[in-house]
């Protein structure tokens, strides 16, 4: 029988239970639900309700996620659940997002199967994606602990709105992360996702101190988180706090969920962005979202020698040494990379598990 039980939970004097894992605390009484929906006070104790539960199983490539710099061409087994802690207007994936009942999680797995089906299907890597792993945190732990006993490498695609000591545990069972930072400002934050700044940027500061391979995302949304101050201001505080070599991803905003009235965002919005970004020091800088090849290239911070060419997900050139470097000049490049690069291409493949 499934232990559904939570971590990261306290009893209050009042009796109520708060959850301890994200910056909302919520603090329950029998039978309540967090914001989140997923995890829930039953008698004394916190559940995970979403426990080997998910909305569905797909192998896709790696740079979706997306990740540039986490073992190119390769391919993920990628899952969700339901629900979120975070209650972005513009959000992508809102149908499992803002999922307010069970009737999303057809599929059922134990972190073991997954680690099974990952290896059966040849992936490189499991990717805990779609919502949020921050708030199924117990179950991305243990399927990570599988993958890595089968040999597999772990992803969390996140917003890091997460507290301090589920944060350490759950970006120690990762070896890649690619952290959403949605804009740079408290106002935006809180109007737009009903979140805050400093939690998110507390998180990309500790993983980027830590061993796991670090990528950012930000959507860049006309007229609220597209101007050249803020996003300025943000590659800056990257710069700063993460390092230039975190790869940034500029992605376009399509309209979707509560902000349908916001137009898509132009092209030559996202080349400013990444002009900017570089001006700041980013080294490594690619939108996403719009057929755009120029901002998909990986070019060698050094000598400009083109590394790594994309088209969509399809790798069309890869020019690395066995080591990671560049054959022109040796410079390292940043990130993981295996001796050869991985043939997947822009291939989705659903996948179930019995």
């Amino acid at each position: 029988m499934t232990d559904l039980s939570a971590r990261w939970w306290h009893r209050l004097p009042d009796d109520r239970i708060q959850c301890d894992v994200c910056p909302r605390t919520c603090r329950l009484h029998d039978g309540q639900r967090g914001y989140c929906f997923v995890r829930a006070r039953e008698g004394d104790r916190l559940v995970l309700t979403t426990y080997e539960r998910s909305s569905g199983f797909a192998v896709d490539p790696i740079e979706k996620k997306p990740l540039a710099h986490f073992y190119p061409g390769s391919s993920v087994l990628s899952f969700g659940t339901a629900g979120c802690n975070l209650g972005c207007r513009f959000c992508q994936n809102w149908n499992l997002s803002a999922a307010r009942s069970a009737d999303r999680l057809a599929a059922k797995a134990s972190p073991a199967q997954i680690a099974a089906a990952a290896h059966e299907a040849g992936c490189t890597s499991v990717a805990f994606t779609y919502n949020d792993p921050v708030i199924f945190a117990e179950y991305a732990i243990d399927a990570a602990a599988a993958a890595h006993d089968a040999g597999l490498q772990t992803v969390a695609v996140t917003a890091g709105y997460v507290l301090p000591e589920p944060r350490a545990e759950l970006f120690s069972a990762m070896d890649a992360a690619n952290i959403d930072l949605k804009g740079f400002t408290e106002d935006f934050y809180w109007r737009t996702t009903g979140g805050h700044l400093r939690d998110v940027l507390d998180t990309i500061a500790h993983v980027a101190a830590t061993d796991t391979w670090l990528e950012l995302t930000t959507l860049v949304i006309p007229g609220l988180n597209d101007d050249a101050a803020q996003l300025a201001a943000m590659c800056d505080w990257i710069v700063a706090e993460a390092g230039p070599d975190v790869p940034l991803h500029l992605s376009a905003f399509h309209p979707s969920h509560k902000m349908r009235d916001v137009a898509p965002t132009p092209p030559q919005t996202l080349r400013t962005a990444r002009t900017i970004a570089h001006d700041a020091g980013l080294r490594f800088v690619y939108t996403g979202n719009v057929h755009d090849p120029s901002g998909e290239v990986t070019r060698c911070p050094t000598c400009a020698h083109t590394l790594v060419e994309r088209d969509w997900y399809q790798l069309l050139t890869y020019d690395l040494d066995p080591e990671g470097r560049c054959p022109a000049c040796t410079t390292p490049l940043p990130g993981r990379f295996a001796p050869t690069h991985g043939t997947w291409g822009r291939r989705i493949t659903r996948v179930t598990i019995d």
